[in-house]
């Protein structure tokens, strides 16, 4: 009886973290469609400003901040019992930063904002509301922490499933929080049934051409997978790197970050005209509607995103990681004569599974994207790119 108590607790516990993570989710998402959209329409103007942001986002971090300047990286500590409080006014300022990143030109992501909102509030409201009636929830941090974070993801994305799975498995490498999942996967469903009842539009393609799976094929989807897991790797390698190099010039942080982002102010507008900056949906959409995709649109991307976010501009990485991996798998397909749709949505969700070091999460994002029809062939070429890179991942305290 005990037990189904405990289990009846954790059910409620999930609805409730999925009806407000999911309102939370959908205010952050819509928001930075319209922010998007305004800067895809005057972003000559706008992106002059975006020195003047870098130095408003610092100088946010540095009055107000504190420890919140250390994003995603809270949310780890938690999970692995290194801290016990998230403040919650990361939520407002990660939440503003990437907005102006957004509006203002910077090439950045959303999805680990939308993780960090989740993951952040639950600690909070397991913290001040919820102990106080069940006190025992503060010492399953680990299942709080999870819970959250997979109602961020679902709630951005539209992918319980894939959010549930990718929850548990981000913070030890290889391990998954199976005492999590009930919770995790309600506050997930939730999250994202809330997200679609507010009208929040998420991305989704059926790919209609699907090859007819022979030996041949596994072998060319294994060297796609080894493909798409050193570009992977090379933008968690990169991102860390370029984040040391930045550290370490020898100016005060508001000269450097307004110097470094003249640079890319400058960078975005010779090369492309804004088509590198925001999320790279723009890239997605062509990669999968039979716009013009570049052979060094991957490259590009990839190398703006990290110069972005190392400079101190905020917003996630997976949303350019899908783009890098998609456009990166146009040129695949053009070079090996295979459908332009089947090779673009698997590197949509190798190049993630790379540089995020997860398999299981991607696996069930091919899924609920493209059609559960294509796991068989995301499944090797998410394999080999997870195999290939070498314990590398954009989140520098994800246990190994």
């Amino acid at each position: 009886m005990g037990k189904i108590k405990e289990q009846a607790q954790w059910i409620v516990f999930g609805l409730i973290i999925g009806i407000i993570v999911g309102v939370l989710e959908v205010i952050f998402g819509r928001v930075l469609l319209f922010v998007t959209g305004v800067r895809q329409t005057y972003f000559m103007w706008l992106i002059f400003f975006l020195p003047f942001v870098g130095i408003f986002i610092e100088w946010l971090y540095q009055t107000y901040g504190k420890e919140s300047k250390k994003g995603i990286t809270l949310l780890f500590e938690v999970g692995q019992d290194t801290r016990e409080v998230i403040p919650l006014r990361l939520i407002p300022i990660v939440t503003l930063s990437t907005w102006l990143t957004h509006l203002f030109g910077g090439s950045a992501g959303r999805e680990g904002v939308a993780i960090q909102i989740g993951g952040t509030f639950t600690n909070w409201f397991t913290e001040k509301i919820w102990n106080r009636f069940l006190p025992n929830y503060g010492k399953k941090q680990q299942v709080v922490l999870v819970t959250g974070m997979a109602a961020g993801f679902a709630g951005l994305f539209h992918t319980p499933i894939a959010a549930t799975f990718f929850a548990m498995e981000i913070l030890v490498v290889g391990t998954l929080s199976i005492e999590s999942l009930l919770s995790a996967s309600i506050a997930a469903v939730t999250s994202s049934y809330v997200s679609q009842l507010l009208g929040l539009t998420v991305f989704s393609s059926t790919i209609s051409v699907v090859p007819k799976l022979t030996v041949g094929l596994v072998g060319i989807l294994c060297l796609f997978g080894i493909v798409f897991g050193l570009v992977g790797r090379l933008f968690s390698i990169g991102l860390k790197k370029v984040k040391q190099w930045v550290q370490a010039i020898s100016l005060s942080q508001y000269k450097k970050v307004f110097l470094l982002s003249i640079v890319l102010m400058i960078g975005l507008i010779i090369v492309g005209k804004g088509r590198y900056s925001g999320l790279g949906s723009n890239l997605v959409e062509a990669a999968f509607n039979q716009g013009t995709v570049y052979s060094y649109d991957f490259i590009l991307k990839l190398i703006f995103t990290i110069f972005t976010l190392a400079i101190g501009f905020q917003g996630g990485e997976v949303t350019p990681l899908f783009s890098i991996g998609a456009t990166c798998g146009v040129l695949l397909a053009n070079l090996f004569g295979l459908p332009i749709e089947f090779v673009a949505s698997l590197g949509f969700v190798s190049v993630f599974s790379s540089a995020t070091n997860t398999i299981i999460g991607p696996l069930f994002i091919a899924g609920e994207i493209f059609g559960f029809e294509l796991i068989p062939y995301a499944f090797f070429a998410i394999v080999l790119a997870y195999l290939v890179n070498g314990n590398d991942s954009i989140y520098s305290k994800q246990k190994v």
